[in-house]
């Protein structure tokens, strides 16, 4: 907290930078949806104390698909980029979060389920599992998921090979 400023006004300040970055997020977003030709709404939100942007199309998602790319590569590169554009508007490093046609959304469901399977799998055998390769979003919802299930979780590995290791209790 900076000084002469109450918890509560620390929090206003907060959630206007994370507010100010969604608008410049935004702006580069309509930019590029126009430079590409592609139909698409913006939605802003501050999740989990940071902002979250999504790109979502009435017309079907099938042409927001290319910018979501094979298992979200695309979409990873649009939001460094899009976090890149906040960073130079503002001089701070942004933890902005990018959802294009709801890929990450249906992701963050899937990956839940799969921490809560896999948690039960070693409350019943009492050995640990290795999960595939992730990237820190995917792996982060997992480890929520295996902590809401009442076990432990570490990451091993290095990028981007890094995996979830889900541990008996």
């Amino acid at each position: 907290m900076t000084e002469g400023t109450t918890p509560a006004a620390e929090g206003v300040d907060t959630l206007s930078r994370l507010e100010q970055e969604g608008e410049i997020a935004a702006d580069y977003l309509e930019g590029l949806l126009d430079i590409a030709d592609l139909d698409g709404d913006i939605d802003m939100d501050v999740e989990a104390d940071r902002a979250a942007v999504s790109i979502i199309s009435d017309a079907g998602s099938r042409d927001l698909q290319k910018l979501v790319g094979r298992d979200g590569e695309v979409l990873e590169a649009l939001q460094e980029l899009t976090r890149l554009a906040v960073h130079r508007e503002t001089g701070d490093r942004s933890r902005l979060m990018l959802d294009i046609a709801g890929f990450r959304a249906k992701k963050r469901t899937e990956l839940a389920e799969l921490g809560a399977k896999t948690a039960d799998e070693v409350k019943n055998s009492g050995e640990p599992v290795k999960l595939q390769p992730m990237t820190p979003f995917e792996r982060k919802v997992v480890h929520d998921a295996v902590a809401a299930a009442g076990l432990r979780s570490e990451s091993e590995g290095e990028e981007p090979q890094r995996f979830v290791v889900v541990l008996p209790a």
